[in-house]
């Protein structure tokens, strides 16, 4: 038995039995050699890490190094990033040299990458380091904000469009029958974008009333408006970051990846805080309002989720989701649909109290189609629209591509709506949060309309709580969201093509370098560095 056994084995493997156990033995030595050095390796980190040089100390810096890079180059005179007309910010406004601009281009395109390779290491190390509280993170936020914060309004003009709409709410107009371009002359007009000076605005009530008091409150001064936006969008984003650990925690995820992934995401840095988006002010009541709700108080969940909603809409859909889970997940599913008309219930009589107190009424209803106005490629069902339209006018249908674009986001809001019930239904499985996240990402990316910050909806709250390839695909759209509609792509293009030779050279080495520059090797070459010497 034991001739045949070997026999069969020398058919089987091509090779004797004695061979297989040199490769064995081969095999097993090299993985003690491995397990061994890798131990080493962990206890030259961990003395490092007593030494107070931990992978969290470097994550603070070179993330740090790089958003400064990112607020000089915005900063630069005539950089295509960010506003610089007169009155617009503190500083950087006037006339700009080529060179400047290209300077600009690279320094922001650079720390991007820089930044984005950090945020990544981060949560990898985070990930391999359970446990870590959250008040560690703390000063990584901070060193990471204070750019953020200095900035003038990044990637986008809306907060200039948010102080013209308050403007007009000081003077009794209402922003649901106007657009800005009824100010005339002002300068509150001539910074507002002008893409939407003539376009009612859907923004929620809570959020215009508050517009019109900080006009009023700054002596209807556009920058003090803008500026005290800007704390507002940090407020929403400070209230966001004491509730994300919370809601990861109840998942039984890590509060400190939580974090990371959620509040040190570059949305949240840059087009919320960076960007003054009243998307922050939502999220820094939406996040609390469902943390409310997980921790079994339904009614502060409903109320904190309705002034989300009025600010924007979207946000209706956790009252949604609170409701749902009201009842206990084994009841009947007929059983769920009465705590949700009663979650639908409150949550009207708030928003219609709101909408009395603030004196504009329900008008942001009907203008929730405004975003529509707008033919914005990046959106998939506008892009699909776009095209057979195009399509259509090449075959001599041109009078139908109004209407097979108006088609295609119809289609796009219909699949939307079928796959968030879908989703609620299976919402028990899937985690309620997760489910939410979800559906406020389908609702963006199925929408007529897709601005990066837009994703932030349903990024934060996906990130506290994704994992496997859920958890992939938000890390994507994060890192994708740096790059969507990001101003200075053809500037940077056109001085590439157009440049001296040893410009080329050098902006393409500086990125190249950024790029690939193996910054973990560097950061563990010097722990170990540090642990050798203090032994």
């Amino acid at each position: 038995m034991k001739d045949a056994s070997d026999s069969a084995s020398v058919l089987l493997d091509g090779s004797d039995k004695s061979e297989t156990r040199v490769w064995s033995s081969f095999i097993t030595s090299r993985r003690v050699d491995w397990q061994a050095n890798r131990a080493g390796q962990a206890n030259k980190v961990n003395q490092a890490n007593r030494a107070g040089l931990s992978p969290l100390f470097w994550s603070a810096i070179l993330g740090c190094v790089s958003l400064w890079l990112i607020m000089i180059g915005t900063s630069i005179n005539s950089s295509p990033f960010t506003l610089h007309a007169s009155g617009s910010w503190f500083f950087s406004t006037g006339p700009a040299t080529n060179n400047e601009m290209f300077l600009s281009l690279v320094m922001v395109y650079g720390g991007l990458l820089l930044f984005l390779r950090v945020w990544i290491d981060l949560i990898r190390w985070l990930e391999e380091s359970p446990g870590l509280p959250v008040a560690k993170l703390i000063p990584v936020f901070a060193l990471w904000v204070i750019p953020m914060l200095i900035v003038p309004p990044l990637f986008s003009k809306d907060v200039y469009s948010y102080a013209a709409q308050g403007e007009m709410v000081s003077h009794g107009i209402s922003p649901y029958s106007y657009g800005p371009g009824i100010l005339g002359g002002t300068k509150f007009l001539n910074l507002a974008d002008p893409l939407w000076q003539n376009a009612p605005t859907p923004y929620g009530p809570l959020v215009l009333g508050m517009d019109g008091w900080i006009v009023n409150l700054t002596g209807h001064s556009v920058l003090g408006t803008v500026v005290i936006m800007r704390i507002l969008a940090f407020a929403g984003v400070i209230s966001a970051a004491v509730f994300i650990p919370r809601i990861a925690r109840h998942f039984g995820r890590d509060g400190a990846v939580g974090f990371a992934f959620a509040i040190l995401n570059p949305v949240t840095l840059f087009h919320l805080i960076g960007g003054s988006h009243n998307d922050a002010i939502m999220i820094g009541l939406l996040v609390p309002g469902i943390w409310f709700a997980l921790d079994k108080k339904p009614i502060w969940g409903i109320f904190l989720c309705t002034l989300a909603a009025a600010v924007k809409a979207p946000a209706e859909l956790a009252v949604v989701y609170i409701g749902w889970n009201w009842v206990d997940a084994k009841v009947p599913l007929r059983s769920r649909f009465r705590p949700i008309l009663t979650a639908g219930v409150i949550s009207g009589a708030i928003m219609a109290f709101i909408s009395w107190a603030t004196g504009l009424g329900w008008g942001w209803l009907g203008a929730l189609g405004t975003p529509g106005t707008v033919v914005s490629l990046i959106s998939p069902t506008t892009l699909v629209g776009t095209i057979l339209g195009k399509i259509a006018g090449l075959v001599g249908l041109g009078a139908s591509q109004q209407f097979l674009l108006s088609f295609s986001r119809a289609v796009g809001l219909i699949v939307a709506f079928s796959l968030c019930i879908v989703i609620l239904r299976f919402s028990d499985r899937l985690g309620s949060v997760r489910a939410l996240g979800v559906s406020l990402l389908i609702v963006v990316l199925l929408g007529p309309v897709v601005q990066p910050w837009y994703l932030s909806w349903g990024l934060i709250l996906t990130a506290a709580v994704a994992s496997g390839k859920l958890r992939k695909v938000v890390m994507f759209l994060s890192i994708a969201v740096c790059f969507i509609g990001l101003p200075g792509a053809t500037d940077l293009l056109h001085f590439l093509l157009h440049a001296n030779l040893l410009s080329i050279l050098t902006s393409l080495g500086i990125l190249v370098l950024v790029l690939t520059t193996p910054l973990k090797g560097w950061v563990r070459r010097l722990m170990s560095w540090r642990a050798t010497a203090l032994n």
